[in-house]
């Protein structure tokens, strides 16, 4: 049975949802692939990118939802590298970060 699902995809800063008609439950590969092909024919508002990669949302992670109405939301994001070591230069707010950024008082 074809349901609607809203596909919210985040790809270069931008973010938007696509409504996607799907046959039950799919993977996250097709997922992906689904993405790649609506973002190609400029089905994804802002994000017509004809050239876009195949493998464009290869590492990108794939979440499931109900909404407050029970529909299905899927959300197509990059991952979020929380509690990987931070780039040398970066800034990163960490305790020891924060006492070296902040303005000494009564000095």
């Amino acid at each position: 049975m074809m349901a609607m699902t809203t596909l919210n995809i985040t790809y270069d800063g931008m973010s938007a949802d696509v409504p996607v008609e799907l046959d039950g439950h799919v993977s996250d590969a097709d997922v992906r692939r689904i993405a790649v092909e609506v973002v190609r024919s400029g089905g994804v508002p802002g994000m017509h990118l004809v050239h876009l990669r195949d493998d464009a949302f290869q590492n990108y992670v794939v979440d499931r939802f109900r909404g407050a109405r029970g529909e299905d939301r899927i959300y197509l994001r990059p991952k979020v590298p929380f509690g990987a070591p931070a780039k040398q230069g970066s800034w990163c707010g960490t305790a020891e970060n924060l006492e070296s950024a902040a303005p000494s008082i009564g000095t």
